[in-house]
């Protein structure tokens, strides 16, 4: 009961699995939550513990928090990673599918850090990370939605950071750039989804093709360069607030810093191919 446990969500594949692996290395307890355990086998297999959870259900993540507690008697690391990108116009996207992209971007992940905080402030030590994207430093055509849930995660990990630090608790965000994951392929799949036969077509058509190029791209970074950037984060006695990483997030990130918003426009339109 004196080991320190963590909880990754999103643990099935690329940067969830890989943290989940990284967190075990130092020495963590880890359970991988996914919605679908058979998803969780190669994990289970190397001494993970594997948990059902859906970000979306209350009960669901309730009763994780509540297994964990039970059988270690703590929480000590809380990484928020499920998370998918819905692309597709503001217009087009469904407001039940705009709704569903928060509710597992979001109000999932900072549902279960309100379920962890209890324990965490009990401990009177913690770490919450919340993984973001530079897209939610940066923004994309099409891609709305899913900025908009990175932004409002942005700003509620640095309320959350003021919240908890008189408990010993830290928040740290992470936000990756480019990693050599399924994540674009799955993008540019609900992109032409939503928006490839209506109004918007030719930007669609442009901007999943980007996405797809971007997914498989050999400049991507491995998702270990994320799990890594977690482990330093949870180990450290003074994390920093934020760890941009990952194939140009830095770049990206401080662009954007220093040029006009129709600058931005202009590179990201060209970046992405859109039709003038």
């Amino acid at each position: 009961m004196t080991a320190k446990t963590a909880l990754v969500t999103g643990a099935s594949s690329g940067i969830g699995e890989a943290t989940a692996l990284k967190l075990q290395s130092l020495g963590y307890t880890v359970y991988g939550a996914a919605r679908r355990t058979d998803r969780l086998q190669k994990l289970a297999d190397r001494g993970i513990r594997p948990l059902a959870m859906d970000v979306t259900d209350d009960d669901s993540m309730r009763a994780g928090i509540d297994r964990i507690v039970a059988e270690t008697g703590r929480i000590d690391v809380l990484v928020n990673n499920a998370g998918y990108g819905s692309y597709g116009a503001i217009e087009d996207v469904p407001m039940e599918e705009a709704r569903r992209q928060f509710e597992v971007n979001v109000f999932g992940a900072m549902r279960l850090a309100q379920l962890a905080l209890p324990h965490m402030r009990a401990q009177h030590t913690g770490t919450i990370v919340n993984i973001t994207s530079m897209g939610g430093k940066i923004y994309t055509p099409l891609g709305g939605w899913y900025h908009g849930t990175k932004f409002a995660l942005e700003a509620l990990s640095d309320c959350l950071r003021l919240e908890a630090k008189p408990f010993g608790i830290d928040v740290v965000v992470i936000e990756p750039g480019g990693i050599a994951t399924e994540w674009g392929a799955i993008a540019a799949d609900q992109l032409e989804k939503s928006s490839a036969d209506g109004a918007y077509g030719k930007q669609a058509d442009a901007v999943a093709s980007s996405l797809r190029s971007e997914a498989n791209a050999k400049r991507n970074s491995p998702p270990q360069v994320i799990a890594d950037a977690i482990g330093k984060a949870v180990t450290t006695r003074r994390p920093r607030t934020r760890y941009a990483t990952g194939f140009g997030a830095r770049p990206l990130i401080a662009l954007r810093r220093v040029v006009s918003d129709r600058t931005f426009d202009t590179v990201i339109s060209r970046a992405v191919g859109l039709p003038r």
